[in-house]
């Protein structure tokens, strides 16, 4: 949702700036994605001109030379390139050092040798229209409009907007007076009556049209009025600017106020050419199975029996809630018009949007579920407009079918309630003020208030716990202590598994990689994607039954998709280096019985890393890339802190690199992979550099319990390299197990600290393994004899589990 604040201003105008609105709007639980600029820069060098001369260019057939009263002294010379350009117009002119909408900045220049002081503008040089054929005339012959005069005070050039991520339980914010009742109750600025307060219309019998509804279940409200007289034309500027700011674009005066209206009061709205309703009878039914639709989009859409469709008496001609037809469209020769106004149920506008693949601004406001009250307040406001810019006449009555709506509800708000539930009281005036400012209406009760809930948050305010949240989020969040709800018999601390969780995020935080959250809901070609066959379980993903888009109608089997989103998009925003992980749960079992009604939850816990694995120094300006071994150190990392001996062993997984992957093993059970992402599945997200990582299932890590400490030796250890010789194919792990079993108890440590090949040295088809050895005796130093024996015996062991000899010197 895109807010002008000139356009909100209308309505509540609060003293802080746009990025500080911001700041309070989101910290009161209204999203503000970002803040846009929209129209000119500089806007004193944007005045009213007045066309003195207007005379062929010598040297350019389609150039006209200008000659522009700007108010200062001498007329400028401007070249301009119009068609309908002529001497005694009022106009828009820009001045050199004009910054355009698109961020140029204006300059004096010649065209074709004749010098230009400015530039006469177009609509869409003020981003206030789309128009680009013809200059704007503000005014021909005699105007009141002073040359010179600043062009802002005629047209709206430029606004702050706020981008808002509005969520589904508050659609009554998918509108600029919503958002201002919002800005209201935050910012305490006075808001203005609704713009639907004066009606100039009238209820009763409406003789040129009727309409029936013959499914109420899925139409609750139906309202229609016929205006006479009309006259299609361009809208008037400041409409199609504020229509430009918010992100529609202009059409024609009827069809922008329908959007204009949606946008003002969150309701859409459809035009339809009365003279082209066949039968000026409107009936609304739900569709049959494979009847088709032309929509305003051009698109011929087959409709099924669970949509909706407004038909005539020729056919459907249009899908209720979703989008018009073009059969009864309004059109340049329209002088009739029924607007129409309704209420549709929410989830299926939502199903029917999904299964046509057609959203629109309409589906998205009425699939959240938007009430029937409402439907007439953006009547009232149509009927002005439609009025005032189109000098239409309103006939006498309005069809209403199905209104007014339910009845309020009236929930008691307690005082100690709200103390309980927030963890600190909150005065009941203060209670009252907050809920007044948002419409509600509130009385006294014995232990707190009687309130009101208003129909345009029927649907989101059920409970007293609602009204708590209301309180809560305006009076200000950020001044409730830090308490734990009040739970007989409950302890305030972690579960086991829920402190393994938090080490194990502690631990790769540790090593540099930063957290990050995404969606459960993945794409049903991710699994392509990554390469997953058709017979592999992770396929087998839970289908969403009501998904938000076509993108998110799977739950996750792994959570790799997910990372490799985060990853693609940090790296297409310049990171050169990407190390994240991601914690959560996946869900398995596509398969629902009666004994398993839902999925399995594992938690997973994976992590990903792109480019260097520490910063560039002076010493080393080309860092190593990560790789398998990178990701191995994040995983011994996390293990580590876990205090979970693991191994791993090769493996292959569809989405890994072949011979740069493992299987990670716990007691000999599987609980995840390891290795590089497969060159084709990083490239399916346009990442073509190595990527390493690993995903294990938390659930299957074992608890350590309680670790067991040893005594400080008091005896020196024993130090001794050996270089093993071992076929290639021997895994240094398997050495090194070999190695321990041999020396037994007297063997304080072992590790591989360097690896050789060379055919001449340690023959073909072999490699050298250095290790390094300490032997310590927890009761005395140990003598030569004994380390040799116990060399003596790793030897023997090397030589017959996996004929290995120990390297001479």
């Amino acid at each position: 949702m895109r807010v002008p604040l000139e356009w909100l201003h209308d309505y509540c105008a609060p003293p802080e700036d746009a990025r500080a609105l911001a700041e309070r709007l989101a910290m009161t639980g209204t999203e503000v994605e970002r803040v846009e600029g929209h129209g000119v820069g500089e806007a004193e060098r944007f005045v009213v001109g007045r066309v003195l001369e207007a005379s062929p260019h010598p040297d350019a057939d389609r150039l006209s030379v200008c000659v522009v009263d700007v108010g200062e002294g001498e007329p400028a010379q401007i070249v301009c390139g119009a068609p309908n350009v002529a001497a005694g117009q009022t106009v828009a002119v820009a001045r050199p050092g004009a910054v355009m909408p698109d961020g140029t900045k204006l300059r004096a220049a010649k065209l074709r040798g004749l010098e230009s002081q400015g530039m006469i503008l177009a609509e869409d040089e003020l981003a206030i229209g789309i128009e680009h054929d013809g200059i704007m005339v503000l005014a021909d012959g005699d105007s009141d409009l002073r040359p010179g005069a600043p062009l802002a005070d005629v047209l709206p050039l430029a606004t702050d907007v706020l981008v808002l991520e509005i969520t589904p339980n508050r659609p009554d914010c998918l509108a600029i007076y919503g958002v201002a009742r919002e800005a209201h109750a935050a910012t305490g600025a006075p808001l203005k009556p609704p713009p639907w307060a004066e009606d100039p219309g009238v209820p009763g019998p409406v003789t040129d049209a009727s309409i029936e509804v013959l499914c109420p279940d899925l139409c609750p409200r139906f309202t229609a009025r016929v205006f006479e007289n009309v006259t299609v034309g361009p809208s008037p500027p400041w409409l199609k600017a504020r229509l430009m700011a918010a992100g529609q674009r202009p059409i024609s005066n009827v069809v922008d106020i329908t959007n204009y209206v949606m946008l003002l009061t969150g309701q859409p709205l459809h035009a339809f050419d009365l003279d082209r309703v066949a039968g000026s009878e409107l009936v609304v039914r739900r569709a049959r199975d494979g009847e088709a639709v032309e929509t305003l989009d051009g698109q011929t859409r087959i409709l099924d029996e669970e949509m909706v469709v407004i038909d005539d008496a020729e056919g459907p001609t249009s899908i209720a809630g979703v989008m018009g037809g073009a059969r009864s469209e309004v059109a340049s020769d329209t002088t009739r018009v029924l607007m129409e106004a309704a209420n549709w149920n929410g989830p299926n506008v939502h199903r029917t949007s999904l299964e046509l693949g057609l959203r629109s601004e309409a589906s998205s406001r009425f699939e959240k579920g938007l009430q029937p009250e409402q439907a007439m307040d953006a009547q009232a406001v149509a009927t002005q407009l439609m009025i005032e810019l189109v000098g239409a006449t309103v006939e006498p009555g309005t069809i209403d079918i199905g209104g007014p709506g339910p009845p309020p509800v009236t929930i008691r708000l307690r005082d100690a309630r709200v103390a309980g539930l927030l963890g600190a009281p909150v005065p009941r005036e203060r209670s009252a003020e907050i809920l007044r400012a948002l419409e509600f209406a509130v009385a006294d009760a014995d232990d707190g208030l009687e309130v009101t809930v208003p129909y345009f948050r029927r649907a989101d305010v059920t409970r007293e716990a609602d009204l708590i949240e209301e309180v809560a989020r305006l009076d200000g969040l950020d001044k409730l202590p830090a308490t734990l709800p009040s739970r007989h018999g409950a302890a305030g601390r972690l579960t086991p598994r829920q402190r393994l969780r938090r080490r194990a995020a502690d631990a790769l935080t540790a090593q540099g990689v930063d957290e990050t959250v995404g969606w459960s809901f993945v794409a049903p070609e991710v699994a392509d994607r990554l390469r997953l066959p058709q017979n592999d379980d992770r396929r087998k993903a839970v289908e969403l039954e009501n998904p938000m888009s076509a993108d998110q109608s799977q739950l996750r089997t792994m959570l790799l998709g997910s990372l490799l989103d985060a990853t693609q998009y940090n790296r297409a925003r310049g990171a050169g280096t990407v190390r994240l992980f991601e914690q959560g749960a996946v869900y398995v079992g596509a398969e629902f019985t009666a004994a398993r009604p839902l999925p399995r939850e594992p938690h997973h816990l994976g992590a990903l890393l792109l480019g260097a694995v520490r910063p560039p120094t002076w010493r080393d300006p080309s860092p190593r890339e990560a790789d398998f071994f990178a990701a191995k150190g994040a995983l011994t990392a996390v293990l580590g802190t876990l205090r979970v001996p693991f191994t791993v062993e090769a493996a292959s997984e569809p989405f890994l690199h072949p011979g740069r992957s493992a299987a990670v093993l716990v007691d000999g059970q599987r609980i995840g992979w390891l290795g590089e992402i497969h060159p084709l599945a990083a490239s399916a997200w346009d990442l073509n550099d190595v990527v390493a990582g690993f995903e294990l299932d938390l659930d299957a890590v074992p608890d350590p319990g309680v670790p067991a400490y040893e005594d400080v030796a008091g005896f020196p250890e024993v130090r001794e390299d050996l270089a093993v010789i071992v076929p290639d194919g021997v895994a240094a792990a398997e050495v090194l197990a070999v190695v321990r079993r041999a020396a037994g108890r007297l063997l304080a440590a072992a590790e591989v600290f360097d690896v050789y090949r060379d055919p001449e040295r340690v023959g073909a088809g072999n490699v050298s393994l250095a290790l390094r050895l300490a032997f310590r005796g927890p009761d005395r130093t140990l003598t030569d004899e004994e380390v040799a024996e116990r060399r003596d015996a790793i030897s023997r062991a090397l030589e017959g589990e996996l004929g290995g000899t120990i390297r001479a010197a």
